[in-house]
């Protein structure tokens, strides 16, 4: 038994934040600059009450609206997140009972971030292949926008809410290549959401405001000394070159950072992905928002060879090769 991704879709919330409403708070940072620098025009953010089990609900809703897939036959959720309604229980139960899912099917919750999606892939097809489960739907979302601090631009200027809802069934064919993952977790505190969970609760107030804390420069230099090595790697454990490859998705974290990193591995323009300009950094969701956009315009279809790679929050890397 093989796996292949069969459909993917998206929900972005209503709430906009613009690069004008950006330039308000940091006045040093114009719309103009925003754009073409960065890549950003808008972010969105959920409502007030709208919570991640709900923008995953909504993504799902969205695909099986589009897409002709009968929700008794899925036999697992996944959902990646962190920034979950709960500690306990899996929020994925209640995803799955909340889209009317049959009961006999497995559910779980996993934490990730900008590498999140390809765990997620090869979770699923690693469900898909062992015969625990033909069809697996995948969830990421997040509310991130929680845990920004206002004043800090270092995360404001990027980072929106979103959700993404694929469909990996089994297939005949193994659309798949070999993933590869790697972490170093020394590298930690470069990228992390401070308070809420009971590390750093005190003892006396047991409350603590869920903050984002990124250092920009070192999670840049750790994504341009780690992705082309990942890149190279990923494309010699497939047996293929870059000239097989119709399109590479990176995480979209920004456009500077895309731009630096598809220079530095020579990427033909025509063959990558920038999808930041509507929604910025949806941290585990960019990657399957990117790749809904370029079917949308038709930069890729049915057969076609995407290779994706995901980094940062960790720190982690992920990639894979796979066909539509």
């Amino acid at each position: 038994m093989s796996a292949r991704l069969k459909y993917s879709s998206y929900y972005l919330p209503e709430i906009i934040v613009t690069n004008e409403m950006i330039h308000e708070r940091f006045p040093s940072w114009p719309p103009s600059r925003l754009k073409d620098l960065m890549g950003v025009e808008n972010r969105y953010y959920a409502s007030e009450g709208e919570t991640v089990n709900d923008i995953a609900v909504k993504a799902a809703e969205k695909l099986f609206l589009e897409f002709p897939i009968d929700r008794s036959e899925i036999d697992f959720v996944l959902l990646c997140t962190q920034t979950p309604d709960y500690f306990s229980p899996t929020n994925a139960c209640i995803i799955q009972d909340r889209l009317g899912i049959r009961k006999n099917s497995g559910a779980l919750d996993f934490s990730h971030g900008c590498s999140g999606f390809i765990y997620g892939l090869g979770l699923a097809k690693s469900l898909i292949m062992s015969g625990i489960a033909a069809n697996v739907l995948l969830i990421t979302a997040d509310t991130i926008s929680r845990a920004l601090d206002p004043d800090d631009q270092a995360t404001v200027l990027f980072f929106g809410d979103g959700a993404s809802a694929s469909l990996i069934t089994k297939s005949d064919e193994d659309h798949f290549y070999p993933f590869i993952y790697g972490t170093d977790g020394g590298g930690a505190d470069h990228l992390t959401i401070k308070g809420g969970a009971f590390a750093d609760r005190s003892v006396e107030s047991n409350t603590s405001k869920p903050c984002l804390h990124m250092n920009g420069t070192e999670i840049y230099t750790f994504s341009i000394n780690t992705v082309p090595g990942l890149v190279k790697d990923t494309l010699a454990k497939a047996n293929m070159t870059m000239d097989e490859i119709d399109m590479v998705i990176f995480h979209q974290a920004n456009k500077y950072m895309l731009e630096s990193l598809r220079k530095l591995i020579k990427i033909p323009p025509e063959k990558y992905a920038i999808y930041t300009f509507n929604g910025g950094n949806t941290t585990s969701s960019t990657i399957p928002i990117a790749l809904r956009c370029a079917i949308d315009e038709g930069r890729v279809s049915s057969g076609s060879k995407i290779l994706v790679a995901g980094f940062g929050v960790g720190l982690s890397w992920a990639s894979s090769i796979f066909k539509l």
